[in-house]
């Protein structure tokens, strides 16, 4: 099956959305600090240094010169160079998520997860032992609105030239084998058979069909037990040819090369790719109607799951909604939904919200798993803690809080190649501008309480949320009082 590669935690919030949702809907984080009074701290103490040195400046992070220009086939490339290390990073990728399935739910994942079985001359275990022989890493991995391939190799020309040529025919020139597709299915099914174990992804799958409809979003990146089985090798091809193509492809490559060594590469690998144009964007979802929907299932916790559809990935308001989605429950402890639903009365793990921006107006999702027998009064009491902030907006200290927290992480998005390659992908893919990080946090660092409210309640309304519970239907029993040590301590790792 494909790899995947994991996300730095800023690149998760500013440009990876499409991640989320195919991961799943339960981000659970083990942040136990409390950045508001970390940060009130560190104003008073000498004991955190490095913190007290910045007096208030935000940490210092590499500036990147990115360089792009498309090559003869149409792929659009963007390079970063760096030669702290003696290896470089690329990452391919493509407007072939599974919003371009078509009437086959399932296509883009399985072509993506083949990309790796065979090329002429070469099988499965004979391509991992070429890169492993190399000191080379390949990753791939198939999500909504993209399809990835990566590559991370040493720059030495030796190891370089056949990692590249192994890469470019991996890519390029797969062939699809039939023993490989049906080792494949099986696993794939396998998992649909494990998610109907695992209340909180059944009630994902139908949070999304009520969020989208017949809209290509709605339905899983994995495909469904009944789609994936016909979907023949005929299909592979004919989806590779059209969505591999060098004119649907972002190059990003960072590392150890020169730019000639890049436009080498980046040309290359393009001619390599089928030849053809760039897909068309998919359209914008339909504005859903507000519904509630219950999923009957044998448990002593209840899964509950709200959203509402929130924006696409250029829309101007990110910078806002990001930032104060940080306050609603996007930050881990000290967050109004994590202080009211867990720190003061002890019904949850973890409450977590977030907005997931894509080519499409992707949703914006409150998570989170409670006593069953409480399920009811902690679904209400989320609704009202959304409605308030709506009401209200965030404190000036909130504001304050969430603004260093988020100077103060900032570097993390550049502090690697692999993030930095990462960035760039995601710059290329969804047409950024190249100054879109230090845009990004200007206008975060620049915003008042009342544009941060004002621009909440632009794109979010407390009585359009669609609901979805997955948990026994049993008694229920009335909420335990806010305090500030609940009688009821929080439940420990949620079920599933």
């Amino acid at each position: 099956m494909s790899k995947r590669k994991s996300a730095s935690p800023v690149l998760l919030g500013l440009a990876l959305v499409a991640l989320i949702i195919a991961a799943g809907l339960y981000l659970l984080r083990a942040n136990e600090s409390n950045a508001s009074q970390a940060l009130d701290k560190a104003k008073s103490s000498q004991k955190l240094q490095s913190l007290a040195e910045l007096d208030g400046k935000a940490p210092s992070r590499r500036s990147l010169d990115i360089k792009t220009w498309s090559t003869a086939e149409g792929a659009k490339v963007l390079f970063v160079e760096a030669h702290e290390l003696p290896m470089f990073d690329m990452r391919l990728t493509f407007a072939a998520g599974s919003s371009q399935d078509g009437d086959a739910p399932g296509l883009a994942m399985l072509t993506n997860a083949m990309l790796n079985e065979g090329v002429a001359g070469k099988d499965v275990g004979a391509i991992a032992e070429g890169f492993e022989g190399l000191g080379a890493d390949f990753g791939n991995g198939a999500y909504k609105d993209m399809a990835i391939a990566s590559l991370r190799s040493l720059s030495a020309p030796d190891k370089r030239t056949p990692a590249l040529q192994l890469f470019a025919d991996v890519v390029g020139k797969p062939t699809f084998p039939a023993d490989s597709l049906a080792r494949i299915k099986n696993q794939v099914l396998a998992g649909f058979e494990y998610q109907k174990q695992n209340p909180g992804k059944l009630a994902s799958l139908e949070l999304m069909n009520r969020l989208y409809g017949s809209h290509p979003y709605a339905h899983s990146s994995d495909g469904t037990a009944q789609s994936v089985p016909p979907i023949s090798l005929a299909q592979l091809r004919a989806f590779h040819a059209k969505a591999y193509a060098a004119g649907n492809v972002v190059i990003a490559l960072v590392g150890d090369l020169s730019r000639g060594d890049a436009e080498a590469i980046a040309a290359q690998i393009s001619a390599a790719l089928p030849k053809g144009p760039a897909l068309a964007k998919i359209p914008q979802p339909s504005e859903p109607q507000a519904s509630i929907g219950h999923i009957e299932y044998p448990s002593s916790q209840t899964s509950l799951l709200l959203a509402q559809l929130g924006i696409d990935r250029d829309d101007p308001d990110y910078a806002a909604l990001s930032l104060g989605n940080q306050i609603l429950g996007g930050g881990g402890f000290g967050t109004r939904l994590m202080s009211e639903v867990r720190e003061k009365r002890g019904l949850t793990y973890g409450v977590y919200s977030g907005f997931s921006p894509m080519q499409a107006r992707g949703p914006f999702m409150i998570n989170l798993q409670t006593r069953a027998e409480m399920s009811e009064g902690t679904l209400k009491l989320v609704q009202d803690v959304l409605a308030d902030y709506l009401k209200t907006g965030p404190t000036q200290k909130e504001l304050d809080d969430a603004k260093r927290e988020l100077a103060g992480s900032f570097p993390l998005s550049t502090a690697s190649n692999a993030d930095i390659v990462g960035q760039l992908g995601a710059i290329g893919f969804y047409n950024l501008p190249l100054s879109y990080l230090e845009d990004f946090m200007q206008q975060s660092q620049s915003l008042t309480v009342e544009q941060v409210r004002d621009v909440l309640n632009k794109h979010l309304s407390a009585d359009k949320t669609v609901i979805v519970t997955a948990g026994p239907t049993v008694p229920q029993k009335p909420l335990p009082a806010p305090t500030e040590k609940p009688a009821e301590q929080p439940l420990g790792v949620p079920e599933h």
